[in-house]
C-alpha cells in the first residue's frame, strides 16, 4: 500500500485533491491507519483514479462521475457532454470568424457589428412610399400626430423603440417602400392605414451608424459583408431604429441610427 504522498506522486494528483475525493466519497483510501490516520492506497485504486481523471479531463462534473462509478449507464452523460462540446466548437468557430472579419476590415473600423435578440413587442405601423430620406422629416412627425389624435391615451413602450422596416429588402436612395413602426404598451383597433400587431422576437445583426442618413449606405454595405463572411443569411427585411436625430440633436454628425438585419445561419 502507498501513503497519500506517494500515491499523489504516482497518480500526478495533488494531496489536496485526494483528500477532497475522500471527503465526498469519490475515491476513499483502501485503509486509514487507526493510530496515525494515514490514508493508504492500492494500485487497484490507481486504476480507478485514472478513470476519474479521464472523465474530469473531458469536462464531466464530480456528480456525473460519481453517478457513472456507482453503476449508472454512462452513455446519456457522455452524449450530453458531446453535445455541449459541439455547441462550444460552433461558438468558437463563430468567434474566430468574427475576429478574422475585424482583422481584415481596417477600412471600415468606424463600424462594428454585434448579434442581438430583438425582443417581441406590440407596434402600430403604417406602410408608405417616400421619395427620399429627407421626406422622413415631414412624414414621421405627421404619422405621430395622426396616431396621437386618434388615440391620445396611447403610450410608447419603455425604452422607446421607433423604427422603419425596408420593404424593398435592400438600401435604396429614392422611391423607398417602408413600414414605419413604433412600439407601444398595448393593442388598439386598426384605423385607416394604421395597423396594430405583435412582432415576435428575432435574432438580428446590429450596426450603429453615426451621422446623416445620406451616409447610411456604408453601414448597410458593412452589415451585408459581415453577414456573408460569417456564415449567415438575411432572414427578413432590414430595420432602422432611430436613437438620436433631428428631434434631439442639432448637428447631423450627432445623429445615431441602428441598422438591424434579422439573420439566421446558412
Amino acid at each position: 500500500m502507498f501513503r497519500i504522498g506517494e500515491f499523489s506522486k504516482m497518480s500526478k494528483t495533488t494531496v489536496k485533491t485526494l483528500r477532497y475525493y475522500d471527503e465526498i466519497g469519490l475515491l476513499k483510501p483502501e485503509e486509514t491507519d487507526k493510530f496515525t490516520s494515514y490514508r493508504l492506497y492500492t494500485t487497484e485504486q490507481l486504476v480507478k483514479l485514472h478513470k476519474i481523471q479521464q472523465y474530469r479531463q473531458i469536462g464531466l462534473s464530480i456528480n456525473e462521475i460519481i453517478s457513472i462509478l456507482s453503476g449508472h449507464d454512462p452513455q446519456p452523460i457522455l452524449q450530453k457532454r458531446r453535445a455541449e462540446l459541439m455547441t462550444e466548437l460552433d461558438d468558437n468557430k463563430n468567434r474566430l470568424s468574427r475576429i478574422e472579419f475585424i482583422l481584415n476590415g481596417e477600412k471600415t473600423m468606424n463600424y462594428s457589428a454585434t448579434v442581438k435578440e430583438l425582443p417581441e413587442c406590440i407596434v402600430y405601423s403604417k406602410r408608405i412610399t417616400i421619395p427620399n430620406y429627407n421626406a422622413y422629416f415631414e412624414v414621421i412627425p405627421a404619422i405621430g400626430e395622426e396616431i396621437a389624435k386618434k388615440y391620445p391615451e396611447l403610450k410608447c413602450a419603455t425604452p422607446e423603440y421607433c423604427f422603419v422596416i425596408y420593404l424593398d429588402g435592400e438600401h435604396k436612395e429614392s422611391n423607398i417602400s417602408i413600414e414605419f413602426c413604433e412600439a407601444v404598451d398595448k393593442m388598439y383597433p386598426d384605423f385607416n392605414d394604421f395597423k396594430f400587431k405583435e412582432l415576435k422576437s428575432v435574432t438580428a445583426l446590429s450596426v450603429m451608424h453615426k451621422g446623416a442618413y445620406t451616409g447610411i449606405g456604408e453601414a448597410y454595405a458593412y452589415a451585408h459583408d459581415w453577414i456573408e463572411k460569417n456564415g449567415y443569411i438575411a432572414a427578413d427585411n432590414p430595420r432602422e431604429s432611430y436613437i438620436d436625430g433631428i428631434w434631439n440633436k442639432e448637428n447631423e454628425s450627432d445623429w445615431l441610427t441602428e441598422v438591424q438585419i434579422p439573420i439566421k445561419k446558412k
